[in-house]
């Protein structure tokens, strides 16, 4: 819920901006254009709006895979729970307050500096939040070696390190220095990929013998863990080093005896070696699909409600509505389908009530969207549209956009007889 509100106030930023880039390109517009009196900075304070919570939207699904798989492989409840909480949802509300960042070397008041400044510093407080969190569910913990705990634990450690560079970076001064440098590099890298894509290898350890119902090799995944790992750091390290030295990024090629080749040469020995890593998971993939061990419903032990269900699950969940009492409702002694209280005549149509918000008031019968090509349909035709923009073939853009809009409607339109009570 929390990436989808990012998403809706960050987005229209960036509409924006390749609306008027548009207008300036197509219809002899200014907005951007020094000579007709724009200002190419509108354009950085447009996309940077939308750009760092962009960054948010990748970095907090990634946080909420590691507070669900590390408490599952430490066998007790994550630490702290309403601050982690709490700290994920201030997150993504600072992280609004911190694209000025991005442009300390453009020039501006030592005033809106310093807001940004301390915004930048101020965010790190709600990611140290979780750290501490996670550690102490670790610690506190009787930790399962897996490979999707591996995963879960190299993600936090990466974490730090692109942390603390991103707080560097918040220092004016410092910035000054490092600004469109490979410091800058190395910092969104470890952001974009330690603190992302290792927790989206954790999950896919994770889920996937829930999705296939056939179980990862735990040695081969701790395996593929270690060399993207050592990979990762080998090739991304090493760029803060290079951007200290004065390495600028967005060149393709530099001129020998500049001191770089060395280093960039470990960079690009590291990048190849995380390939190698993530090809292992590939492989083990593979594998697990043709020859894997049959997984069974809850082969972690783990607490959540997707555990109960088959491995794969069948189309729906379950029999009966679940009761849920705590936040590990499979780790509560209770057997929900041996509830007799859940017999209930929904049940036998597999219908659920809608209530009211306060009350909790039965008010209809919730239903599902049907099997539909509406959406796969509405896909193309966006891509019509932006297509016929940038080749300037207005008369089938409008055609694009008509047909978007029909076949919206036709996705959303109410079927009569359905989700009345």
């Amino acid at each position: 819920m929390l990436r989808r509100v990012v998403i809706l106030f960050a987005l229209p930023s960036l509409t924006a901006a390749c609306v008027f880039l548009e207008l300036d390109r197509r219809w002899g517009t200014h907005f951007f254009s020094v000579i007709g009196g724009g200002d190419p900075v509108l354009w950085q304070q447009l996309f940077w709006f939308f750009g760092h919570p962009w960054v948010y939207v990748i970095f907090l699904p990634a946080t909420g895979m590691i507070s669900l798989i590390v408490p599952v492989f430490s066998r007790r409840p994550i630490v702290g729970y309403p601050y982690v909480a709490i700290s994920t949802i201030l997150t993504g509300l600072v992280g609004f307050s911190v694209w000025l960042h991005h442009m300390f070397t453009v020039g501006m008041s030592d005033m809106a500096m310093s807001f940004f400044s301390a915004g930048s510093m101020m965010i790190s407080i709600f990611t140290i939040v979780q750290v501490f969190a996670w550690v102490a569910t670790v610690w506190k913990g009787r930790p399962v070696p897996t490979a999707a705990m591996y995963y879960a634990l190299g993600s936090i450690a990466l974490l730090v390190i692109g942390g603390l560079s991103g707080v560097f970076t918040g220092v004016i001064p410092v910035d000054w220095q490092v600004h469109n440098t490979y410091y800058v590099v190395a910092h969104i890298h470890y952001v974009l990929i330690g603190a992302n894509l290792f927790p989206v290898f954790a999950g896919f350890y994770y889920w996937l013998p829930k999705m296939t119902g056939r179980m990862l090799n735990e040695t081969l995944g701790k395996w593929s863990f270690w060399v993207m790992f050592i990979g990762f750091n080998a090739g991304f390290f090493p760029m803060h080093i290079l951007g200290l030295e004065g390495m600028p990024r967005r060149i393709y090629t530099y001129e020998a005896g500049l001191g770089f080749q060395s280093t960039n040469m470990l960079v690009t020995v590291g990048a190849f070696t995380l390939g190698v890593g993530i090809l292992l998971s590939i492989i083990n993939l593979l594998i697990s699909l043709k020859s894997g061990k049959l997984a069974g419903k809850n082969p972690w032990n783990s607490d959540g409600l997707e555990w109960g269900t088959d491995s794969p699950p069948e189309p729906y969940g379950t029999v009966h509505i679940p009761t849920v009492v705590t936040r590990h409702p499979l780790w509560d002694e209770h057997d929900e389908e041996a509830d007799p209280d859940n017999d209930r005549v929904l049940d036998q149509a597999r219908l659920t009530l809608t209530t009211t918000w306060l009350d909790a008031e039965p008010a209809s019968i919730a239903t599902m969207p049907e099997e539909t090509l509406a959406p796969l349909l509405m896909s193309v035709t966006m891509f019509a549209f932006f297509a016929a923009f940038v080749f300037h073939l207005l008369w089938l853009g409008l055609a694009a956009f008509v047909a978007t809009f029909a076949l919206g409607c036709y996705w959303m339109w109410p079927r009569p007889g359905k989700g009345t009570l």
